[in-house]
């Protein structure tokens, strides 16, 4: 039986490890047909060793590029995003693909046709047409809860506000009150902390919020905007200048 067992374990350790299966990735195929996953991919197996297979765009994968979601970077018209199932080497290649050296590879490809990419992308501004068709009684209690950390909305909380943010009679009584009202989450401090669903992107992994996030629905933005298109506007005795 000694034997037996030494002979078992002998041919155990000579038996040889099975390679992992390569990684799937999802390529559209207006990535592939570019030649840019071809150029891509081989850069980071022969840094790596970690194999990938490139398969459809609708084929099961672990990782896939795609036109939907958080863009890494552009080129050919669309901003491309990346995505996978959280696996150590998917996340090997996501990691990659964000360094510095993933960044030059993907700005160095350049297509038969003359077509580059980039990662420095620009976040697109998304302005809402709203109306006043929203509810303002729900607009107020919004602003109160939303904006009212910073801003004095009405009398509710006339204590609260911040001195250096302009209450909401101020801003209803500049000409565009409007559009600054539907494009605050462009303005400054505000795109920082704030997340508008279908509107803004995510946040940045690496730029976490400075403090409590506020999130809200384009359904929200409308009944603020009823609300506040009901404040008496300031009086502030002369035209307000603005900058």
């Amino acid at each position: 039986m000694r034997v037996f067992l030494a002979m078992l374990l002998v041919i155990c350790a000579l038996r040889p490890v099975s390679a992992q299966e390569d990684l799937r990735l999802a390529v559209p195929e207006a990535l592939e047909t570019s030649g840019f996953a071809q150029f891509l991919v081989p850069r980071f197996v022969l840094k790596t060793g970690v194999r990938i297979t490139r398969v459809g765009a609708g084929d099961p994968a672990q990782m896939r590029f795609s036109a939907q979601g958080r863009a890494l970077f552009e080129g050919l018209g669309e901003r491309w995003a990346f995505e996978h199932d959280g696996s150590e080497r998917a996340e090997r290649f996501a990691t990659w693909l964000r360094s510095d050296i993933g960044r030059r590879t993907i700005e160095s490809f350049v297509a038969p046709d003359g077509s580059s990419f980039s990662t420095e992308v620009k976040a697109v501004a998304v302005t809402p047409v709203l109306t006043y068709d929203g509810d303002p009684v729900e607009g107020e209690e919004l602003s109160l809860r939303m904006c009212g950390r910073c801003h004095v909305i009405n009398e509710k909380n006339r204590m609260n506000g911040m001195g250096a943010t302009p209450s909401f009679s101020v801003l209803r009584s500049m000409r565009d009150w409007d559009d600054r009202f539907a494009t605050f989450h462009l303005r400054n401090p505000h795109p920082s902390f704030t997340q508008i669903e279908d509107v803004t992107d995510p946040f940045d992994p690496t730029l976490p919020p400075p403090i409590v996030p506020m999130e809200m629905t384009f359904e929200d933005l409308e009944a603020i905007l009823a609300y506040v298109a009901g404040i008496p506007p300031a009086d502030l005795g002369a035209p307000l200048q603005l900058q």
